[in-house]
């Protein structure tokens, strides 16, 4: 580790946690190098048994160690290239452990694996006076121990969407007062299938996305979706506004902007997946429920509507639930249930027995599922609710997401201020990474809802609370 390019790039060490959560972050430090002590291998070789996620990764982590390291003896003083994987960009080295490490920490007891950690990096940082040696680690109490004793340490922020969630793509942009007489020059406007179409230029035009709505409220009140982009051109369409009662969704009505503009978007046949954010009351789960039951049993789009969620309790677990999946799944589902209620209350024409009747047409066309069960699967022509998705990682996503075949829809319903999962963050969560991943995609949509509409209450208690 005496190489002169060493003297400017930092030595990292690593810790176990940061490779049982994310097995590539081996690959992630780029020029720079990365040190694992024996107590990591140690502990990782302790967690590799079982079916879980952790397990998984630290099964992933040994093999991708092995690839770095060889079957062929190799001099580990020197380091073992991380380039070795076929990933050329990175000119850093892995570093083991070789050498027993000696260092007295007086304030803290020698046996613990986060005591050996810290030991290890003070010794490297003697060893090595004119590196930056760093502790990498997600536990935030060797952080803060480190720290106490003086030793630089971070959080592993790789997996991390975006640092600050104020940040996050909200799909919509509001339009300043100056947008028409600086984007009306060379305006075309035309009509198709009784749909309103705009075609202007501007240098707003380049700061959209597709299917990013805008809105303008001063004289002329003007919302529209753009549709098109072609650098200094957009093409705008004028949404449908589905505040009016003539236009109601299996009888709901949009309340707010947001909600209309989220209704839109739900409607819309050529958007695949759509992202719903919003705090609890926005309407999220309604608004969805309410466009799927319309494209399954009225337009016929869909042959029937999946809606699944991460089971994660809020306090302590009461334990196993008998029955089915569909049963075991109902305890989870009181959501489903009261927007169902509201949905059939709604039609006030149909009587008790035309009621109840409805409600039984509408149960054998909803399907609960749990995600434990999703692996494999495929599904056609399905209308995919995944609620609290908050609570999934960027992984679990992506399962997710690609179970989606010919002519399914999915939409992720959620509120990241109100993760449950001990492991994610706002910044980490899968719900976060694919409304950054997948914002500008033709056929993706993203509404941020902001007002609550459950009552004065719950909108009190939101605020204040």
């Amino acid at each position: 580790m005496t190489s002169k390019r060493n003297a400017t790039a930092k030595l990292f060490v690593l810790d176990t946690n940061v490779l049982m959560h994310d097995p590539s972050s081996l690959f992630r430090f780029e020029e720079h190098d990365i040190y694992l002590p024996m107590i990591t291998l140690e502990e990782l070789d302790n967690n590799k048994k079982g079916m879980t996620e952790v397990a998984r990764n630290a099964r992933q982590a040994s093999r991708n160690l092995e690839e770095i390291i060889g079957l062929k003896l190799v001099n580990l003083e020197q380091g073992c290239p991380l380039s070795a994987n076929g990933n050329k960009h990175i000119s850093g080295r892995l570093f083991l452990q070789t050498n027993v490490v000696d260092v007295e920490l007086p304030m803290l007891a020698g046996g613990k694996a986060d005591n050996q950690i810290l030991g290890v990096v003070v010794d490297l940082q003697k060893r090595n006076p004119k590196r930056q040696v760093i502790l990498v680690s997600k536990d935030i109490n060797i952080r803060i121990k480190a720290r106490a004793i003086g030793v630089p340490a971070e959080d592993y922020f790789n997996d991390k969407v975006l640092e600050d969630t104020d940040l996050l793509y909200i799909g919509m942009k509001d339009l300043p007062a100056n947008f028409w007489d600086k984007h009306s020059k060379a305006m075309e406007s035309w009509q198709d299938a009784g749909r309103m179409f705009y075609r202007i230029t501007g240098p707003l035009c380049s700061s959209l996305l597709v299917n990013q709505f805008v809105y303008y409220e001063f004289e002329k009140p003007f919302h529209a979706v753009v549709r098109k982009l072609e650098g200094n051109t957009a093409v705008l369409e004028v949404v449908k506004d589905y505040t009016q009662h003539k236009n109601n969704v299996w009888g709901i009505t949009a309340r707010n902007r947001e909600q209309n503009f989220a209704l839109n978007i739900l409607m819309d046949p050529e958007v695949d997946f759509i992202t719903l954010l919003g705090q609890a009351g926005t309407g999220k789960t309604l608004l969805t429920l309410a466009s799927a039951l319309t494209q399954t049993l009225d337009k016929k789009i869909y042959s029937e509507i999946i809606m699944t969620r991460v089971t994660v309790p809020v306090g302590e677990d009461i334990g196993f639930l008998p029955g089915t999946e569909e049963e075991k799944m109902a305890p989870w589902m009181g959501a489903l249930e009261d927007n169902l209620d509201v949905l059939n209350k709604s039609d006030e024409e149909a009587g008790e027995w035309g009621r109840a009747a409805t409600q039984h047409f509408i149960r054998t066309r909803i399907k609960i599922k749990s995600l434990n069960f999703m692996r494999g699967r495929t599904f056609l022509h399905k209308f995919l609710i995944i609620d609290e998705a908050q609570n999934l990682t960027p992984k679990q996503m992506k399962t997710l997401i690609t179970r989606a075949g010919p002519g399914t829809k999915v939409v992720c319903l959620g509120n990241i201020a109100q993760i449950d999962t001990p492991y994610l963050t706002e910044g980490s969560s899968g719900l976060t990474y694919v409304v950054d991943r997948f914002k500008g995609w033709k056929h993706n949509g993203h509404v941020t809802l902001v007002r609550g509409e459950r009552s004065r209450l719950a909108d009190f208690a939101a605020e204040a609370l």
